[in-house]
């Protein structure tokens, strides 16, 4: 099975979905961490409610920095947003998911931002699994 690391700025937003997503659609494909380069203490109410009308809990989950994830290599590592305060990684492949910081924005905009996470997860997914 592949590793996937995906980070964000604040590990509750973005990245706490995208490892939601993979955990949903890519089991038995990919194993999924995510963490934050700046990590906010929580996960986000937000991220919480919008994961839930996807059917996925995700108040068991915590964020935490990238010190607090298994030790790479990683097959994958996906950014998200931190720029130059992301550290660097080891990973086979890495790649930036520029996508916008949804923590201010109405639930409406904040589930646009979720619905693409989730296809560009299930797109990595379909990259990896064979067949």
């Amino acid at each position: 099975m592949k590793r996937v690391l995906y980070v964000c700025v604040e590990n509750s937003n973005r990245s706490q979905m995208a490892e939601a997503f993979t955990r949903l659609h890519g089991l038995g494909v990919l194993e999924a961490f995510s963490a934050g380069s700046s990590p906010s203490g929580c996960v986000s109410p937000m991220a919480i409610r919008a994961m839930a009308e996807v059917s996925y809990d995700l108040t068991s989950h915590r964020s935490k920095g990238v010190h607090e994830v298994p030790e790479g290599p990683y097959d994958f590592v996906i950014t998200m947003g931190c720029g130059d305060d992301c550290p660097h990684i080891a990973a086979e492949r890495r790649d930036d998911w520029v996508l916008p910081d949804p923590k201010a924005m109405p639930p409406e905009a904040f589930n646009e931002v979720r619905d693409e996470i989730e296809r560009r997860v299930k797109h990595l997914i379909t990259r990896i699994e064979p067949g």
